[in-house]
């Protein structure tokens, strides 16, 4: 017997639509992770020369790829972009109270 299923409608983040602990921050990595992988595919880098470049071992990159993000800090993927030559910047804009907390958002250009 098929169970049913209650179509849910997104929240605009898979992570906090499944629950994840820090979602903003999952969602963030995940952003980041796209743009590495997009930078290396344009270079035509292998795995191995990849990453060479980025000082981690073949293992790491490939875990970095397939989306195994735990190892890997924010602050660890943004040193990658440079390291792969693209600009990294972080704005800091004040959010009213009202609105309740601030968010973390990766904008890729």
């Amino acid at each position: 017997m098929k169970s049913k299923s209650e179509a849910k409608l997104s929240s605009g983040n898979v992570f906090k639509d499944l629950e994840i602990a820090s979602p903003e921050e999952a969602l963030a990595k995940a952003k980041l992770t796209s743009r590495i992988a997009e930078i290396i595919a344009s270079k035509g880098l292998t795995q191995a020369a990849a990453a060479r470049l980025l000082r981690i071992d073949q293992p790491k990159h490939s875990a970095l790829l397939r989306g195994r993000l735990s190892g890997f800090s924010t602050e660890r993927l943004m040193r990658f972009l440079t390291v792969l030559g693209s600009d990294v910047r972080i704005v800091i804009h004040h959010r009213p109270r009202a609105r309740g907390p601030g968010h973390l958002a990766v904008i890729a250009g």
